[in-house]
């Protein structure tokens, strides 16, 4: 989830956008996406042959993790968490803190909240001394918290403590690595799936049992959804710079297995462009606007009113929607708001869930959610203490009692055998989509998602531009004019971290 203090539908942050379908052609629509990707810069050309500086320090130069550095300890050690948890997440947040604080007597960590951008406002804006000891932080974050060179890697506790990973999603891992140094835990995981209301479905001749899988499929099912009259619209778009019209934009991307930004996502040499005014860029936010003016899709703006307008249309009496993508992590709180009766039109029992669909079908997301990160401060013991308190979050316990308490996913896939979360599973195989989407998003650097030091600004000037796109403005001259000022965004930020 991506806001985490929005209310009555609790926290549906990245609440969002796409779809799209379009006929013939080698479009995204309806070619596979097996041919291996390549970096290409904002204007379509190969990049130099000589790359920018990497994007993290080379790994014998940072800083060690002593796991053992706790054994000798005879007094409490006192750690401060930053997290960016609200209402009932951090209420249950609070709850597996108790519960380890509980469990040991050796360590005592308190937890201080905020927003994920206040919480990463105030980390870079703080001396390292008045920093806390452990920080959780969204995946935008990624490159500007490397760059800041103030924490410990978990890869160093992993490689220490000789951790056990097989069990977790390899995804989830991805997203917080670059140069092969893990720098921080994924904790809570989420990513973009599709909402639908069954009842228009059937209205429509559609089985609720098989949701479109591709962009094609999607235009036809939105298509059949307006003929026959079972509601106004087939999907609701939205333009949020953490949804439809930044975040997303990224996922599109990653399921066409093409690079967001150069340096291969940033992953292995520093981004210096984006890309998403290629041609691919340019078919997808086409698409959506025809969507737009076909009649289609209805445009529900940034979500910046309530966090959740594109959600609430598939609860529209006048004028609703039948469809619309959003964090999987809304799901727990879109069913518990419907079971209290806001909306007698539309129960719980109602909505269907099926993956983000993609180019042919194309399995996989990208994670959205948030990680865990070791903030150094020369204290081997402190390190060793906040790596153990991580240990505990991402326990097949632990992660099972968080998944099913809050919609997230589990970063790990032993805890779907573990209770509580089992029970859900077996009770609401909806809790199950974006988990198996998250499977199946195939290996490689695309899948990771792009690591770019202003990606938070990145988003929020794609999203004007898409806004104005799905009001019907010239697509390639607006991703134009986004592309130049992110690239600017970029230059400004390398040469102030180079």
């Amino acid at each position: 989830m991506r806001r985490s203090s929005r209310t009555p539908f609790l926290v549906l942050a990245a609440a969002g956008l796409f779809v799209a379908a379009c006929s013939g052609g080698d479009s995204i629509t309806d070619t596979g996406a097996t041919n291996a990707p390549q970096s290409t810069s904002a204007d379509g050309s190969t990049p130099p042959e000589t790359l920018a500086p990497t994007t993290s320090v080379a790994p014998d130069t940072l800083p060690a993790c002593d796991t053992a550095a706790l054994a000798d300890v005879t007094g409490t050690v006192d750690l401060t968490f930053w997290h960016g948890m609200s209402g009932p997440l951090g209420e249950e947040l609070d709850a597996l803190a108790a519960a380890y604080n509980a469990s040991q007597s050796t360590v005592k960590v308190s937890l201080v909240s905020g927003s994920y951008e206040e919480t990463y406002d105030k980390y870079l804006n703080s001396s390292q001394a008045s920093r806390p000891d452990m920080v959780q932080l969204p995946e935008y974050t990624v490159q500007g918290i490397v760059d800041t060179e103030s924490v410990v890697p978990v890869g160093k506790c992993m490689e220490d403590a000789a951790f056990d990973m097989t069990p977790f999603l390899p995804t989830a891992l991805a997203a917080y690595q670059t140069q092969g140094v893990q720098w921080s835990m994924p904790f809570n995981v989420s990513n973009p799936v599709l909402f639908f209301n069954k009842k228009v479905f059937e209205a429509a001749g559609l089985d609720p049992a098989s949701p479109p899988q591709s962009l094609e499929d999607l235009r036809a099912y939105a298509q059949q959804i307006v003929d026959s009259g079972a509601a106004k619209y087939g999907i609701a778009l939205d333009s949020g710079f953490d949804s439809g019209g930044g975040w997303y934009v990224e996922q599109w991307f990653a399921k066409a297995q093409e690079f967001y930004v150069d340096g291969d996502n940033g992953r292995t040499n520093r981004a210096t462009r984006v890309l998403y005014n290629n041609d691919t860029g340019v078919e997808l936010l086409t698409f959506l606007q025809d969507m737009i003016n076909d009649g289609l899709a209805v445009n529900v703006g940034d979500n910046s009113g309530t966090g959740y307008d594109n959600l609430l249309k598939l609860a529209d009496e006048q004028q609703p929607a039948a469809m619309t993508i959003a964090t999987s992590a809304s799901l727990g709180p879109v069913l518990a708001t419907l079971g209290s009766g806001q909306f007698p039109q539309i129960t719980g029992d109602d909505v269907g869930v099926g993956p983000m669909p993609g180019p042919n079908g194309a399995p996989g997301a990208l994670i959205g959610g948030a990680s865990l990160w070791i903030v150094n401060h020369d204290d081997p013991v402190k390190a060793a203490a906040v790596w153990d308190f991580i240990t505990f979050l991402v326990s097949a316990e632990s992660q099972s009692q968080w998944a099913a308490a809050t919609g997230y996913i589990p970063v790990r896939d032993d805890a779907a055998d573990v209770e509580p979360y089992a029970s859900t599973l077996a009770a609401d195989p909806r809790f199950g989509v974006a988990l198996a989407q998250l499977e199946a998003s195939p290996e490689g650097l695309t899948s990771a998602g792009p690591v770019v030091g202003p990606l938070r600004e990145i988003r929020s000037v794609l999203a004007v531009a898409v806004a104005a796109i799905l009001d019907g403005a010239d697509v390639k001259a607006s991703l134009d004019d986004a592309a130049q000022q992110a690239n600017n965004l970029i230059a400004d930020y390398n040469a102030r971290n180079s």
